[in-house]
């Protein structure tokens, strides 16, 4: 008999086995995290991009909403800038600085690097729960952490990554599936230049075969019939992602959330073309642009910085064309904004049906 109540549950203080996505960049808000975490799921703030005064005070936002756990997000390993080609890229970018009207682009670009500061602040906070994208915490920061009983979550493309997070002392790993939109949580891309990209089906069972710590379930997951078949594979809570960035408190522009309504199974890809690193989104004129010049993105974080002009004139003028629509390939059935509590509830709702 499958269990609604999972042991993951209590590891984390949560009272449902549904996990916010970390979505940084926009669409996790403290307002999205504190509304999933007073529903009874665990919220998370994505904070991977936030400066440290504004990590501060979205934190103290949740907290001011909610008494619940809730999470942090932060990447595990940035690597240092590479603009050694910037001439190349912004050539091939040119098409679209004049399609937006983008009459004189940055010519100096560096990336803040906060990373270190952000995650002394969830320390001095002590915030429940952190949760990584990218790699294992280092093992000092993981020490740190686990000597304030902070719990970590940390993402897994394969079963190698996860066996390599759980011995670095994550307490639950999430197995992401090629499903999944947004970026792709590989550890390295040495093997498979655009990451791994193995379905949750075939990834979750082995994944929770091999580990001892929980496992959540990543990758196309939208409903009840989601969370529980995820739960008959071996997980023992789901990560929702798509679903709540098309809901009311989500701070995704009005137009990438009708992008994902209009949009189906076939509508995304896994493209560097935005960021340097491989990341599922709905295809759209940016992507196609990008990709006829036959140009090599940058790396992360760097080309991810050279396009953050572009994605913000974009979306000023409310055109979804040149935004990053990151989205996973259940987007079928999406149609209209709902607050996070109702997502929550009707996921446990449908999944406790189907159980009966």
């Amino acid at each position: 008999m499958i269990s609604l109540n999972t042991d993951i549950c209590k590891i984390l203080g949560i009272d449902y086995p549904i996990v916010q996505a970390g979505m940084a960049g926009g669409p996790a808000t403290a307002e999205l995290a504190a509304e999933v975490s007073g529903a009874g799921g665990l919220g998370t703030l994505g904070a991977a991009y936030l400066t440290p005064a504004k990590l501060r005070e979205e934190i103290a936002k949740i907290r001011k909403r909610t008494d619940k756990p809730f999470a942090v997000n932060l990447f595990a390993s940035v690597p240092k800038d590479n603009f050694s080609r910037i001439d190349e890229v912004e050539q091939a970018l040119q098409p679209i600085y004049e399609e937006l009207a983008i009459e004189q682009q940055s010519t100096e670009y560096r990336t803040p690097d906060h990373g270190e500061e952000l995650f002394r602040i969830c320390l001095e906070l002590n915030v429940p729960i952190i949760s990584t994208a990218f790699g294992s915490l280092a093992p000092g920061h993981m020490e740190s952490a686990k000597a304030q009983g902070i719990k970590i979550i940390t993402m897994a493309t394969t079963v190698g990554e996860a066996l390599s997070a759980e011995e670095a002392g994550a307490d639950a790993i999430v197995a992401q599936g090629s499903e999944a939109g947004g970026h792709r949580g590989s550890f390295s891309f040495s093997r498979h230049p655009m990451g791994a990209q193995v379905g949750l089906m075939a990834l979750l069972p082995q994944i929770a075969d091999a580990v001892e710590v929980p496992v959540i379930a990543a990758g196309g997951i939208v409903d009840g019939r989601g969370l529980v078949a995820s739960l008959a594979l071996g997980a023992q809570a789901v990560q929702v992602g798509t679903r709540f960035v098309a809901a009311k408190e989500s701070g995704a522009h009005p137009a990438y959330k009708q992008a994902i309504f209009d949009s189906d199974e076939e509508s995304t890809v896994v493209t560097n073309s935005f960021s340097g690193r491989p990341a599922r989104g709905i295809r759209n004129r940016f992507i196609e642009l990008f990709e006829s010049s036959g140009t090599k993105p940058l790396p992360f974080p760097s080309h991810n910085t050279v396009t953050k002009e572009i994605r913000g004139a974009s979306a000023t003028a409310g055109n979804p064309e040149f935004m990053s629509l990151w989205a996973g390939q259940a987007t079928r059935g999406l149609a209209q904004e709902e607050s996070a509590a109702e997502i929550v509830s009707s996921m446990m709702e449908q999944a406790r049906a189907f159980i009966r």
